[in-house]
C-alpha cells in the first residue's frame, strides 16, 4: 500500500537546482520541512519555501528519523536532500530501516562515482564502491584492526581491480594514497581524482601514481578512482612449504610444519569472515594462512619472543595481507581487548597454558574451535586436564609425518617430530561469552 505522505529523499549534485528534475524541484519548493547538510541547504536556498522548516543534519544523523516522524504526525510534507544517489552509501536506506520502507520515496540522481567514471570514460559495472565518507579515520597503520575507518578500503585493494572511493574532508585522496603505499601497493595502482564535479571549478586529475598522490592536496568535495596497473596476484591460500617463511637463522625459530599446519587449519573450521586468535605466533605461519582463508575476517596474533616477533612481522609484510594484527607481548595480557573469536590457535603458551585454555573457552563464540599443538607429554597432559576441568568437548590427534630425502641415488623417509593436535569446543554447560558477561554484571551489581 502506497503511503499518501512519504518523505521524499532527493538526490542533488553540486550544480544545485539544475541537477533536479521538474518533479523533484516541485516537491522541494512545496515542502514544509527540508532536511540536509549545511552545504546542500545553502546550495538550494533559493528553492526552499520561505515558510519551510530547515533542519541541518550535519552531526545529527540519528535525529533525522525523529524529525521526519514528527513532520508526518503533524501532516507536513518533508524532503531530505542527499548527494547523488541516496541509495549508494547514502541516507535513504538508513531512513527506510527506521521509518519503514513505505514511508520513504527516493528520487535518485547520478552518483558522483558514476560521474567520475563518465569523465574518465571508464566502465564501472565491475568496480567496487567503497565509502570512507565518515569521521576522521586518522592515518592508516599497517596491521590496523577492523575498527579503523579505512579498513574496508585496505581489504578491497587486494580483492578488486577497480575501486571507486567516496571520500570526506578528513579522509582525503592523499591519505588514501599513503594507505596504498604503506600496504606495498604503490606500484600496483593508478589513481584519478575528480574534484568539485558539476561546478565551474570541476577538475579531474588522471593517471596519478599513489606515490605522487600522497604528496598532493585536492579540492573538496572529490571522489577517487583506483585502477590496477599490475595483474592482481592469486596467491596460495594454505599449505605453503616451510621454506616459504622467513625463520631465524642459523638457530631456527618456531614454525608449525606444513603437514601439522594444514590439519590444524582444517580443524579450526574457518569461514570467510572468521575472527581468529593466534597465540604464540612463532614465525606466524598459521595466522597468516588463516588471514588468507578469511578475507572478510581478521586475525589477531601475539608473540612474546622478540626475535620471533620480528620474523613474524617480516612474514606478514611478505604475505601482503591487510587483515592481520601482530602484537609483541605475552598472553593472556592484552587479550581482553580482542573481540570474541570464532577460532583460536595456541602454538605456544608461555607457561600460562591452563589459564589460557579457560580464557579461550570462555571467549569462544558459539560453535567456535580451540586448536592447540604440543610436542611434549607434559604440556599435553596439562592441556587435557584443563579441558576436563572446564567441561569442554575435546579430542587429540597425534600426527607424525615422514618426508622423503635423497640417499645416494635413492630416497629414504626421514621422520619429523610427532605433534599432538588437541581440538576443543565449549561444553554444553559452559557459559557463552554473552552469558559470562551477564553473570559478571550481575555479580558487580549484587
Amino acid at each position: 500500500m502506497n503511503d499518501p505522505q512519504p518523505c521524499r529523499v532527493i538526490g542533488v549534485l553540486d550544480d544545485g537546482a539544475a541537477s533536479l528534475s521538474p518533479t523533484a524541484l516541485a516537491l522541494l519548493r512545496r515542502a514544509d520541512v527540508v532536511v540536509g547538510g549545511s552545504r546542500t541547504l545553502a546550495l538550494l536556498d533559493d528553492d526552499i519555501a520561505p515558510h519551510a522548516q530547515r533542519r541541518d543534519l550535519t552531526g545529527q544523523l540519528s535525529a533525522v528519523p525523529g524529525w521526519i516522524a514528527a513532520a508526518r504526525e503533524a501532516g507536513q510534507t518533508s524532503v531530505v536532500l542527499a548527494t547523488g544517489d541516496p541509495l549508494c552509501h547514502g541516507i535513504a536506506s538508513y531512513l527506510a530501516s527506521r521509518l519503514c520502507i513505505e514511508a520513504v520515496e527516493v528520487l535518485p540522481n547520478l552518483s558522483t562515482v558514476q560521474l567520475a567514471c563518465a569523465r574518465l570514460g571508464l566502465a564501472w559495472q565491475d568496480a567496487r564502491i567503497v565509502s570512507v565518507h565518515s569521521k576522521d579515520a586518522g592515518e592508516w597503520r599497517v596491521g590496523a584492526e577492523p575498527g579503523h575507518g579505512l579498513y574496508a578500503l585496505a581489504q578491497s585493494l587486494r580483492q578488486h581491480d577497480r575501486l571507486l572511493v567516496l571520500t570526506s574532508p578528513d579522509n582525503t585522496p592523499d591519505r588514501i594514497a599513503r594507505l596504498i603505499v604503506a600496504e606495498g601497493l604503490g606500484d600496483d595502482f593508478q589513481m584519478a581524482v575528480a574534484e568539485r564535479l558539476c561546478t565551474p571549478d570541476e577538475r579531474v586529475v588522471a593517471e596519478l601514481s599513489p606515490h605522487d598522490g600522497a604528496q598532493q592536496t585536492f579540492a573538496d568535495p572529490n571522489v577517487v578512482v583506483l585502477v590496477r596497473s599490475q595483474v592482481r596476484p592469486q596467491p596460495v591460500r594454505m599449505g605453503l612449504a616451510d621454506s616459504a617463511y622467513h625463520q631465524r637463522q642459523p638457530d631456527k625459530g618456531l614454525i608449525t610444519k606444513q603437514e601439522v599446519r594444514a590439519v590444524s587449519l582444517a580443524r579450526m573450521q574457518l569461514r570467510a569472515d572468521s575472527r581468529v586468535w593466534d597465540i604464540g605466533a612463532g614465525s606466524g605461519s598459521v595466522g597468516l594462512e588463516a588471514a588468507r582463508l578469511c578475507p572478510q575476517g581478521h586475525v589477531w596474533a601475539i608473540e612474546k619472543n622478540e626475535a620471533d616477533f620480528a620474523i613474524a612481522g617480516q612474514n606478514a609484510r611478505a604475505f601482503g595481507v591487510s587483515n592481520h594484527t601482530l602484537v609483541h607481548g605475552k598472553a593472556p595480557d592484552g587479550l581482553e581487548a580482542w573481540p570474541d573469536p570464532d577460532a583460536v590457535f595456541i602454538g605456544g603458551s608461555g607457561g600460562e597454558l591452563q589459564e589460557l585454555i579457560a580464557l579461550c573457552l570462555r571467549r569462544l563464540r558459539t560453535g567456535g574451535w580451540l586448536v592447540m599443538n604440543f610436542v611434549t607429554l607434559e604440556n599435553l597432559a596439562s592441556a587435557t586436564q584443563a579441558l576436563q576441568a572446564q567441561g569442554a568437548v575435546w579430542d587429540v590427534l597425534q600426527l607424525q609425518a615422514a618426508r622423503s630425502k635423497p640417499i645416494l641415488h635413492m630416497h629414504r623417509m626421514a621422520a619429523e617430530n610427532p605433534v599432538w593436535i588437541v581440538c576443543a569446543q565449549r561444553g554444553e554447560g559452559s557459559a557463552t561469552p554473552a552469558a559470562s558477561a551477564a553473570q559478571t554484571a550481575q555479580g558487580e551489581g549484587a
